[in-house]
């Protein structure tokens, strides 16, 4: 079974956001809890999540407190616990073990031993090694430290000074301890080491949200500025791009009209070299149809005593001999001008003879 959500509890923004990133890394959906009634409120309403993340030292309930809590309910005992702290002696995970702790990940957390934590307990999971849940009646205290007072088990403290015997000496209830100046030295050394150790571990994660808040704070006008100079650079060089386009556009459209002034230059001047269809070719082509329409007449006297069969035969013989005749005499005339011209005047002299043969026809008809 793969891990895949994860519930934070700690109180610092910081811790918070740099194990996030972690877990998010491994592609796991993460919720957060800034304080442990606010972890176990989310567990009340909220589906089981697959592993927990607990802090050590809150304010309020602290991170002992709260898995023993989260231990001593049924609906919530199997959600295996990793504890973030700094602390990681043998005597302290064995003592976190037996309230319910699965393992310890040492403050600040780094991605080997994060990997290593996830990936034994993912085999755990799925071979069902799960430590079972210890069976708790209540919550207790905090652990004692160093300098916390260590009395005998269902020991009670005697108000009466030194002097003062109880009874007849005897003793009839539990063991009675003096309450001498040691002790209260003791005591009070003890509780202003527990306050000293909260206020200082309050006012650390307020330096750390503090300090957290300011690096969001420049990291998100670097990235404004950032995005502000980038548009900018981007515009001006959108701009510089535009210009040099019109630039250009302007250069090769000079240079199209230049081309093309060239090309009508040269062809204007291919014209006027070829000549084209000239007033001497004009009355060359007068004079043949001349000729022809008096070949025409000669036909026409040589006809009449012929059939109309034999007369149309004859006269489109003749017609496709004079036009094989014009077309041989312009050809040859026309060798040096251009295939434009050429077709031009091929055109003229097949409608002039059209036109002939038209009447030709109308003639014997």
């Amino acid at each position: 079974m793969a891990i895949k959500n994860a519930l934070l509890v700690d109180d610092s923004k910081v811790a918070r956001f740099a194990l996030s990133k972690l877990l998010e890394g491994r592609e796991m959906e993460v919720n957060m809890a800034g304080s442990a009634e606010e972890a176990l409120e989310y567990l009340s309403n909220n589906g089981r999540p697959d592993v927990i993340f607990m802090d050590h030292l809150m304010p309020g309930m602290n991170g002992v407190e709260a898995t023993k809590a989260i231990k001593g309910n049924p609906d919530t005992a199997a959600i295996p616990i990793i504890m973030c702290t700094s602390k990681k002696s043998a005597s302290f995970m064995e003592e976190a073990r037996n309230f319910g702790v699965y393992n310890i990940l040492t403050k600040p957390p780094h991605t080997e031993g994060l990997n290593s934590v996830l990936t034994q307990l993912a085999s755990d999971v799925a071979e069902g090694n799960l430590p079972e849940a210890p069976k708790l009646t209540a919550v207790t205290d905090q652990d004692a430290g160093e300098d916390d007072v260590q009395l005998p088990p269902h020991a009670s403290l005697d108000m009466t000074p030194k002097g003062e015997e109880r009874g007849n000496g005897r003793a009839t209830g539990p063991q009675v301890v003096p309450l001498t100046s040691e002790l209260i030295e003791q005591i009070a050394r003890s509780a202003v080491k527990t306050h000293i150790n909260n206020r200082l571990h309050e006012l650390l994660s307020s330096l750390f949200d503090e300090q957290f808040d300011h690096l969001k704070r420049a990291l998100d006008e670097a990235d404004r500025k950032q995005g502000q100079a980038l548009e900018d650079r981007l515009g001006a060089v959108t701009e510089a791009l535009e210009k040099q386009t019109q630039n250009l556009k302007d250069e090769l459209t000079t240079e199209v009209s230049l081309t093309l002034a060239r090309e009508m230059a040269e062809l204007r001047k291919d014209l006027t070299r070829s000549g084209g269809f000239t007033r001497e070719h004009m009355a060359e082509l007068k004079d043949h149809i001349t000729s022809v329409q008096t070949i025409d007449t000669e036909f026409w006297q040589t006809l009449q005593s012929e059939a109309i069969q034999q007369a149309h035969e004859i006269s489109r013989e003749t017609a496709e001999d004079i036009a094989q005749r014009t077309i041989d005499l312009y050809v040859n005339q026309q060798k040096a001008a251009s295939s434009r011209l050429y077709t031009l005047g091929l055109s003229v002299s097949l409608g002039i003879f059209a036109v002939g043969i038209a009447w030709l026809s109308g003639l014997f008809a």
